[in-house]
C-alpha cells in the first residue's frame, strides 16, 4: 500500500492517467472539420480517427489486462503511454509533412488506441491494489473526476492548440504523457510479486469461476457504464451539431459550452466517490438513483429546443451519470482478488470504450430518424438498465474482521479463487 508520505502524489500520478486516456477523442473532436479540408477527406473518413482509437482500445483492453494481472501495473502502463505518446507523434508528423498523411494519421490513431488500453483501466485495478476500504472508494472517485476533468478539458485544449496549426493537438499528447510517465516513475511503487503468477489455464479458470459465481450483476455493471459513456457521447455528439449549425458556436466556445455538463459529471463523480466509502448497499441505491435520474433527463430533452434550458435539464443526467460511474468503479474493482483485479476491470474498460465508440455513429442516425424518438429510445435505455441493476446486483451485509476493516462483496469468492 502507499505510505502516508507518498500519498498524495501518487494519487496525482495515477490520476494523470485516466485523464490523458481521455483526451485521446475529446481533444480531437475541435479539429475534424479542418481536418477534412486540409487532408482532402469526407466527414466519414474523419469520424473514423474517433472510432479507429476505441476499437483498437476495446481489442487490446483484455490481453493488457492479463497481462497485467501476470507482471506488475506499472510495467504495462509506462510502456502504454509511452506508445500513446508515438502514435500521437506520427499523426502529427504525418499531418505536417507527409503527402498521403490521411493513413499514416489512422495508423497513428491506432498506436494510441492500443496504448490508452493500458491506461486507465489498468490504473483502476492499481488504485485497488495500493488503497484499501473506503479511501480506495475516495480514490476511485478522484480516477472518475480525473476522467471528467479531462472531458471537460480537452475541447477546450484542443481549440487552443489548434489555434497555433489545425494538427497541433496530436503534438500535445506526447507533451501530457511524458508528464504522467514522470509522475508514475517518481511516485507510485508497487509490492514486488512474492508468488509466482498462475498458469494461463490456472487464470482462466479462476475468471471462469469469478463469473460463474458473479457473472449475472458484473455483466450488469458493465452494461450500466458502458450506457454512461455511450448515451454521454451521443447527446454531446448531438449538442455539438446543434452548437455549429443552429448557433453558429465554434472553436473555444463551442469547447466551453460541451464543457458545461462534463463539469457537473466531474464534479459529481468526485463527490460520490468521496462519499460512499464502501457501502454497497449504498452504491447500489445510487447507481439505480442515477439511472432514473439520467432517464428523466432524457424523456423531459423533448420539451426543450432553446439552447439554455435545454443544457439545464441536460446536466441532470450527466449528474446522474456523475452517481453511477464511481460506484461501479468501486464494485468492480472489489470484486476480485488482485491476482485478477487487471482483467476484471480492463474488460469493464473495454466496455466503456465500445459505449464511447458506438454513442457518435448511432446517435447520427437518431438524429436523421427523429428528434424525439432519440430522445425517448434514451431514456428507455437507461430505464431499462435502471431496472436490471436494481433486480441483477445484490449485496450483502457488510462482515467486519477482527481488525475491524469491511470484507468486500466476494472475500469468500477471493479465498477460493486466489
Amino acid at each position: 500500500m502507499a505510505t502516508k508520505l507518498h500519498k498524495g502524489p501518487a494519487i496525482l500520478a495515477i490520476s494523470s492517467i485516466p485523464l490523458i486516456m481521455t483526451l485521446g477523442n475529446s481533444m480531437l473532436i475541435p479539429i475534424l472539420p479542418k481536418m477534412e479540408s486540409e487532408l482532402d477527406i469526407n466527414s466519414f473518413q474523419s469520424s473514423l480517427t474517433i472510432t479507429i482509437f476505441s476499437i483498437a482500445a476495446a481489442v487490446s483492453i483484455p490481453v493488457l489486462g492479463y497481462l497485467s494481472d501476470r507482471f506488475t501495473r506499472k510495467s504495462i502502463i509506462l510502456p502504454a503511454l509511452m506508445l500513446y505518446g508515438l502514435g500521437g507523434l506520427l499523426a502529427g508528423m504525418a499531418s505536417a509533412w507527409f503527402d498521403s498523411a490521411y493513413m499514416w494519421v489512422l495508423i497513428g490513431r491506432a498506436l494510441q488506441g492500443i496504448g490508452a488500453a493500458g491506461t486507465a483501466p489498468i490504473a483502476m485495478a492499481l488504485t485497488g491494489d495500493l488503497f484499501k476500504g473506503a479511501e480506495q472508494s475516495k480514490v476511485l472517485g478522484l480516477v472518475e473526476a480525473s476522467n471528467g476533468f479531462g472531458k471537460v478539458l480537452s475541447p477546450i485544449v484542443g481549440s487552443l492548440l489548434a489555434l497555433l496549426v489545425w494538427y497541433g493537438p496530436f503534438f500535445g499528447f506526447p507533451i501530457f504523457c511524458l508528464i504522467s510517465i514522470l509522475l508514475l516513475l517518481f511516485f507510485v511503487r508497487e509490492k514486488k510479486k512474492k508468488q509466482k503468477p498462475p498458469t494461463l489455464g490456472n487464470y482462466l479458470k479462476g475468471l471462469f469461476t469469478v463469473f460463474k459465481h458473479e457473472g449475472r450483476w458484473l455483466f450488469t455493471a458493465y452494461l450500466a457504464g458502458a450506457t454512461g459513456l455511450f448515451t454521454l457521447f451521443g447527446l454531446l455528439f448531438y449538442l455539438s451539431d446543434v452548437l455549429e449549425s443552429n448557433y453558429n458556436i465554434n472553436g473555444v466556445l463551442k469547447g466551453c459550452v460541451l464543457a458545461i455538463p462534463l463539469l457537473f459529471l466531474m464534479s459529481t463523480s468526485f463527490t460520490t466517490g468521496s462519499k460512499i466509502g464502501k457501502n454497497h448497499r449504498i452504491m447500489k441505491l445510487l447507481i439505480v438513483l442515477g439511472l432514473l435520474l439520467m432517464t428523466a433527463s432524457f424523456a423531459s430533452l423533448v420539451f426543450f429546443t432553446k439552447l439554455i434550458p435545454f443544457i439545464a435539464v441536460l446536466v441532470v443526467s450527466s449528474i446522474g451519470t456523475g452517481l453511477v460511474l464511481p460506484c461501479l468503479n468501486s464494485l468492480i474493482t472489489g470484486s476480485v482478488g488482485k491476482a485478477r483485479r487487471g482483467f476484471v476491470t480492463s474488460l469493464y474498460g473495454s466496455v466503456r470504450f465500445l459505449g464511447v465508440a458506438a454513442g457518435p455513429p448511432v446517435y447520427g442516425w437518431l438524429m436523421s430518424w427523429s428528434r424525439n424518438g432519440m430522445f425517448l429510445t434514451t431514456a428507455g435505455l437507461t430505464l431499462l438498465v435502471a431496472l436490471l441493476c436494481l433486480l441483477l446486483i445484490h449485496v450483502k451485509k457488510k462482515k467486519k474482521d477482527e481488525d475491524g476493516t469491511a470484507h468486500t462483496l466476494f472475500k469468500k469468492l477471493q479465498l477460493t479463487t486466489e
